[in-house]
């Protein structure tokens, strides 16, 4: 199991989604990430992770692992977004 960690760009992220299913969706896929289910996920770079929901746009979530057990979430954004998604979590990662 993982505890996981939001960043308030995160947070403010999946807020800003208005679609109920959608949010329930990810909210779904940050839960099984937490029991150690963790899905469609590939490496980016430098201990940078992008989880990938096959669902509406194609919504991507960026992490990376803090320790053994914690994965903290840095941004999410959809395919649209993807190259800029993934600039602000490498920028974000280095920050850890």
């Amino acid at each position: 199991m993982y505890e996981i960690e939001l960043t308030e760009d995160f947070e403010n992220w999946l807020q800003s989604i208005t679609d109920n299913k959608t949010q329930k969706i990810i909210v779904k896929r940050i839960r099984n990430m937490s029991l150690g289910t963790l899905g469609t996920v590939r490496s980016l770079d430098n201990g940078l992770f992008e989880a990938k929901i096959d669902y509406g746009k194609g919504f991507r979530l960026y992490f990376v692992n803090k320790g053994q057990r914690i994965i903290l979430l840095l941004c999410g954004g959809n395919k649209s977004t993807q190259n800029r998604d993934i600039k602000k979590a490498r920028d974000m990662a280095k920050e850890i």
